[in-house]
């Protein structure tokens, strides 16, 4: 299994601020700096991480970014203790830290500079495969309050039957349902080599931002018991936030959108 190691204490929107750097010395790769957040690079399978790190100076004066594939184990290339997260508590994130850390001139992947464009692209799709995971998560929300709202009687009657709670409901399909058509979409287009940049956007902010007010409908709904850890909604109330950071946070998304629009 492979990582993506972009992001940096000092840049994470800014992902163009890139402070790790390359230099080619000897038809070796000589890799210093360290990133932060990186998923899957220490699992007990993880085999390798795409670096991003600067290699020169562009024309314009601007850092030349490259990616370069790192080996695990290779000498140099260090991992943090695993993070504490609120969520996501699963996934395996750590900093990654490179000091003299040597790799073969051959490990560029693709040409040399063309690290921020690869990264852009990578992240358009992702925004696809992130407004999917949070439509998942959405709807495990709606179907745990479903099922715990017609259970549930206060009242003499299922919560379920009263308009405040149905109302909820109500709302929580329709999102999930707008957010599911709007990252097929996107899915469609990029499938069909259309460009999708915007609707991956667009995707991403509306999937993962409705997944939040799903999350927290579904813990309201729930009551005291969606605040307890043995029902579900307490562990998508605290899994769901990062859908709304990872892959570019929502402000990221309606700048790329508005990009997009022209402004």
């Amino acid at each position: 299994m492979g990582a993506f190691g972009l992001t940096e204490p000092s840049a994470g929107s800014d992902a163009g601020a890139t402070q790790t750097t390359a230099e080619l010395i000897d038809a070796q790769w000589i890799i210093n700096g360290s990133k932060c957040f990186i998923t899957n690079a220490g699992t007990d399978i993880s085999g390798l991480v795409i670096v991003t790190a600067v290699t020169g100076k562009r024309e314009d004066g601007r850092s030349e970014i490259s990616n370069i594939i790192v080996p695990r184990g290779t000498k140099g290339y260090s991992q943090g203790p695993k993070y504490e997260k609120m969520g996501w508590r699963a996934a395996d994130t750590r900093e990654l830290i490179f000091s003299d850390c040597k790799i073969p001139k051959e490990n560029l992947l693709g040409e040399q500079g063309a690290g921020f464009k690869q990264f852009l692209q990578v992240l358009d799709a992702a925004r696809i495969s992130m407004a999917a995971l949070s439509v998942g998560v959405a709807q495990a929300c709606l179907d745990a309050s479903l099922k715990y709202a017609k259970e549930r009687v206060q009242f003499g009657r299922p919560i379920s039957k009263f308009q405040a709670i149905s109302f909820k409901l109500a709302d929580m399909a329709t999102k999930i349902e707008l957010a599911r058509l709007m990252y097929y979409k996107a899915a469609w287009l990029r499938d069909n080599k259309k460009p999708y940049a915007k609707e991956a956007a667009m995707a991403k902010l509306y999937a993962s931002e409705i997944s939040v007010q799903c999350a927290n409908e579904a813990v309201q709904i729930h009551g005291g018991y969606g605040f307890m850890d043995d029902f579900d909604v307490s562990r998508y109330y605290r899994d769901v936030k990062v859908n709304t950071i990872g892959e570019g946070t929502s402000e990221v998304q309606r700048i790329v959108i508005a990009r997009q629009l022209g402004c």
